[in-house]
């Protein structure tokens, strides 16, 4: 289907999102244990709660699945937005792909090192990949 190709890197990114999901809960868990924190009779409270309880490392983590939740969500609009305007294909589609591609590439420096002047520099160039698309998503729509 003509246009439709941008909605792999949709599907890719989602599939990263539930990666994350999987390596905070695999980190999170033996980390609370650990800590001897008793999930069973935790009432209230969020995972922002358990930030001074565990290792920053495991908090790294659950941040970036958070992170994943922010920005990405205006990154699946356009996409759809261009997939249903047939304008998902061709430049639009590698420009999905970067954008993936930093993402996840964030997310591996957050979760592991997490050195803010590289996740910025991550962020900033998928955040240019995401205003390009915006911008094209606009043209086709408002000409």
């Amino acid at each position: 289907m003509i246009g439709m190709d941008i909605l792999q890197p949709v599907v890719a990114l989602l599939a990263w999102t539930m990666v994350m999901w999987v390596w905070m809960y695999a980190t999170r868990i033996p980390a609370m244990n650990k800590a001897g924190i008793d999930a069973k009779n935790l009432v209230g409270g969020e995972g922002s709660s358990l930030r001074g309880l565990l290792p920053d490392t495991v908090s790294w983590k659950a941040d970036n699945y958070n992170h994943l939740h922010e920005a990405p969500t205006l990154f699946y609009a356009v996409a759809i937005v261009l997939a249903i305007i047939s304008e998902g294909d061709g430049l639009n589609t590698t420009i999905a792909w970067a954008y993936v591609g930093l993402r996840v590439a964030h997310s591996i420096v957050q979760a592991t090192i997490n050195r803010v002047v590289i996740r910025f520099a991550l962020f900033a160039l998928s955040s240019l990949a995401l205003m390009a698309l915006i911008l094209h998503a606009a043209i086709a729509v408002f000409h």
